[in-house]
């Protein structure tokens, strides 16, 4: 689950599939658990982990393949608190949270 009280999101949960993703991605960061930083854009930035391919609507939500895990997730609507439309590609950093 995530907070985002910038766009009003408290404890929006990731389900199907992006969940498993995140769990992948931030096994190296010491206390995932109590929390991370999450950096995302529909526009390849410096450190950029992975790249998600846009590849389906289904239920108001999007589903999304991390070529490099070999994976697919859905992200449910609150997608579009962030982007006036669902971006053919989200490319993603994950790192440990700064005080």
């Amino acid at each position: 689950m995530f907070d985002d009280p910038r766009v009003g999101l408290v404890q929006e949960p990731f389900v199907s599939g992006s969940d498993e993703i995140i769990e992948r991605l931030v096994r190296e960061i010491p206390d995932a658990e109590s929390g991370f930083t999450l950096i995302f854009s529909a526009e390849p930035f410096p450190g950029y982990q992975v790249e998600l391919d846009w590849l389906r609507v289904e239920m108001s939500g999007n589903w999304y393949h991390c070529r490099e895990l070999g994976m697919d997730g859905w992200l449910c609507p609150a997608l579009l608190r962030y982007f006036d439309a669902p971006p053919k590609k989200i490319y993603a950093q994950f790192k440990a949270k700064t005080a």
